[in-house]
């Protein structure tokens, strides 16, 4: 099959684009073997096409000698349309605030309990995977609360801060790195061992540190260029303050709360994972990033599979809700 297929631009052009099988396999044989279809079972490049069937069958005698543009994929053992994949696909990555599963299940003629489990299949086409570089420059560490309400928080007498009681609450701590990317991860508690070590472990000894008042992060300076900005007397002093972070903060939990509006902590890390995907591709002024690359670079990243069982924990149950 050929590899020369069109990116579409809109989400207009997205649907009129994949509507039609031949362009959906196309786009899909271009992403997944741009060097010629290959068997995932034993890496001959002679596949026969069954256009019947719309599969290949590999010319080896071994299990599984067919296959189709879904194997090996987070699509594997969908029996939805690439139609149907691509343009739900399309509609998470270009969201900027995300995408409801009830907003799918109308849009591409699926129930919300499937458009649930699209969503989260899709976020794992959106992780980074592994960090093989620190950060340097100028870095940003703070960490952020998800859930509960602002009636439950309550202020230390010990010092200007504010913290919030255990119940119902996420701790999340990110890094940024000034002009680039951002990195999160969910934590148990966010006292000393815990975000120094997620410190260490993202940014290059030597680098300078801005971060706040909290005393989880004392003892960096020995380590790092480290400035604090007290939040109790202002937000910016000169190039010391957490901005960026609070800037990602404020994009992440609009969505959660418009969009989401309830998300269970077992599965925040795959909302994480949405959130900087958007904010690590995002459009600035010294490079420009479209809707379209945003969706070549998930489409490009369709390897990997998540059951049912894996995503919930509990086998077939009733998934978490959306609103409507």
């Amino acid at each position: 099959m050929a590899n020369v297929i069109k990116d579409p631009k809109t989400l207009q052009e997205a649907v009129v684009y994949f509507s039609n099988p031949d362009n959906c396999l196309a786009y899909m044989v271009a992403r997944l073997w741009p060097d010629g279809v290959t068997c995932p079972t034993c890496g001959r490049k002679d596949a026969t096409f069954l256009k019947n069937q719309g599969k290949w069958q590999c010319r080896s005698h071994h299990a599984k000698r067919q296959f189709s543009a879904k194997t090996g994929t987070i699509y594997e053992d969908s029996p939805l349309g690439l139609d149907k994949w691509l343009t739900a696909t399309w509609m998470l990555t270009t969201a900027k605030n995300g995408v409801s599963s009830y907003e799918i299940h109308r849009a591409i003629g699926v129930t919300q309990k499937t458009a649930w489990f699209m969503m989260h299949r899709i976020r794992k086409a959106m992780q980074t995977g592994s960090f093989q570089r620190k950060f340097h420059g100028h870095v940003e560490v703070d960490e952020t609360f998800i859930g509960g309400k602002a009636r439950f928080m309550h202020k230390s007498k010990r010092a200007k801060v504010f913290k919030r009681g255990p119940s119902g609450k996420t701790i999340v701590v990110g890094v940024l790195e000034r002009g680039g990317h951002v990195r999160t991860e969910v934590v148990e508690n966010r006292e000393r061992a815990a975000v120094q070590t997620i410190v260490r472990r993202n940014v290059e000894p030597g680098t300078e540190l801005s971060t706040d008042e909290w005393s989880a992060y004392f003892g960096l300076r020995d380590e790092y260029v480290h400035n604090i900005i007290n939040h109790a007397d202002a937000y910016v002093n000169g190039q010391v303050h957490t901005n960026g972070l609070e800037n990602f903060w404020s994009l992440l939990k609009r969505g959660l709360k418009g969009t989401y509006v309830s998300v269970e902590p077992f599965h925040l890390f795959r909302y994480l994972d949405e959130q900087m995907f958007r904010y690590n591709n995002r459009a600035t002024k010294k490079h420009f990033i479209s809707d379209s690359d945003r969706f070549r670079m998930v489409t490009s990243n369709l390897a990997g599979r998540l059951t049912y069982q894996e995503l919930t924990g509990k086998g077939m149950e009733k998934p978490h809700p959306e609103p409507f």
